[in-house]
């Protein structure tokens, strides 16, 4: 294929999926012409279109596409997305059409590339590793799958001689980008659709580990075999990188680093869960060996807001505490109920779930059950099925899911009725969780606690 640089149009299929508005936002920057189609009008496209990009939420062939010449056209899709007319149209009048993981390996092949792989913790750690980048203003843009609370985007452009991205183990995606630097987080099961067993995905980690050039650039939770030499991380035990002493004082987490030759005392930042500390951890690491000074570091870490839907909270006048998060998998809804009884073990927890997808619901079904039964109360909602459909898992549904729940008080709940029912319930915690469309509670929820 041409050079990206050689295209003056860009149509993205799917442009409101979040790593598909990154990628549209770095070619607006460049100053090229960005369209794209998207089934549904949210907060982030409306932000894209106010940024100047063109969008259609209708699957029409109009003057917009026709106009448009193959020779300086290239058009970007999700795989999320399986049949479309506008992509037929493309296709059929043999237009350049790409993934959207290609046209992102292509861009981080001319960039020195930090690439934060994992399946959990990996927007967290690579949306800091941006903040700590433009905090030492270093010259970078950066790709995430979330948005970043300082920068209030998913992507920002501060020069091109680093990269950051979110490195997607989806669909393997993560095999077509070029690191230089990369931190795997974690390898659990997850995406079972694609990989098949937990062996499967464990590979894939293994060959995206493989692309790093350098041992010394690789940097590993300790604990995960990943098949190759590699710096650790870790919090509360020895590592190449470490961090302990972690303590809270009014809901600041404060924490030690250790590097294989010094230790920074007394780190501070909002960010709660020993989790966070650990993506903190492999976050400070790489910037020290990037030659960040650690005076710098110390002050980007303590300013560092988090990620929108990652922990998200708010505390009211009556006392009442709301919590949004994007946790979609058993170990992440652990990692925030833990977070959440640790720091207020006497609070009474409503949490409202939305299951994503019905083969991640089937797969991990006792594992949610589980992590689902430490709270008081629970409203589940309908599973949010992306991709699939009901009619290939005819036997998974929440009331299915409901029945391995271990609670007194639960219930099942479409996503329209549940603001009415959490209006009815008694808590002093509430937790909304889950990757789909559960997102649309969050500005009724803060305007109705706010009032009351």
């Amino acid at each position: 294929m041409k050079n990206l640089e050689t295209y003056q149009n860009f149509y993205f299929v799917g442009i409101g999926g979040i790593g598909m508005s990154a990628l549209a936002r770095y070619f607006n920057a460049s100053g090229k012409k960005v369209l794209g189609y998207d089934k549904t009008n949210t907060k982030l496209t409306q932000n894209l279109m106010n940024e100047g990009i063109d969008i259609v939420f209708e699957d029409l062939i109009d003057e917009r596409l026709t106009s448009l010449e193959k020779e300086n056209t290239l058009v970007i899709y999700t795989p999320a997305i399986k049949t479309l007319g506008i992509l037929d149209y493309f296709n059929q009048n043999s237009f350049e059409v790409l993934k959207r993981a290609k046209v992102l390996g292509l861009i981080t092949e001319n960039t020195n590339c930090i690439a934060v792989a994992g399946t959990h913790g990996k927007t967290t750690t690579s949306t800091l590793v941006a903040h700590l980048c433009k905090e030492a203003d270093l010259p970078f843009s950066c790709f995430l799958g979330g948005i970043s609370e300082n920068f209030k985007s998913n992507f920002l452009y501060n020069g091109t001689t680093y990269s950051v991205v979110e490195a997607d183990e989806y669909d393997r995606s993560f095999l077509n980008l070029s690191p230089d630097w990369a931190v795997i987080t974690s390898t659990d099961a997850d995406h079972l659709d694609i990989y098949g067993d937990k062996n499967t995905i464990e590979e894939g980690f293994k060959q995206f580990a493989a692309l790093v050039p350098e041992d010394k650039q690789l940097f590993v939770r300790k604990g995960i075999e990943i098949g190759r030499p590699h710096i650790t991380y870790a919090v509360n035990e020895k590592a190449d990188y470490y961090s302990d002493n972690l303590r809270m004082d009014h809901d600041k987490i404060y924490f030690d680093f250790h590097t294989p030759t010094e230790t920074i005392k007394d780190l501070v930042w909002e960010i709660p869960g020993i989790h966070n500390v650990e993506n903190a951890t492999v976050a400070l690491a790489i910037l020290s060996n990037l030659g960040v000074d650690f005076e710098t570091l110390k002050k980007a870490i303590a300013n560092f807001k988090g990620i929108k839907r990652r922990y998200t909270k708010h505390i009211y006048n009556t006392g009442k505490i709301y919590i949004d998060d994007y946790a979609h998998h058993p170990t992440e809804i652990n990692a925030v109920v833990g977070s959440i009884r640790t720091f207020y073990p006497e609070k009474k927890l409503l949490v409202v779930f939305q299951p994503h997808l019905f083969s991640r619901t089937r797969d991990f079904a006792d594992g949610f059950a589980e992590s689902l039964s430490d709270t008081e109360e629970l409203i589940l909602l309908d599973i949010y099925p992306a991709r699939e459909l009901q009619e290939n898992f005819k036997e998974i549904t929440s009331d299915w899911l409901l029945k391995k729940v271990n609670l007194d008080k639960k219930e099942v709940s479409n996503l329209s009725d549940a603001f009415e029912k959490i209006k009815e319930k008694d808590f002093d915690i509430l937790l909304t969780v889950g990757a789909g469309n559960i997102d649309t509670l969050y500005d009724p929820i803060c305007e109705w606690l706010e009032k009351n």
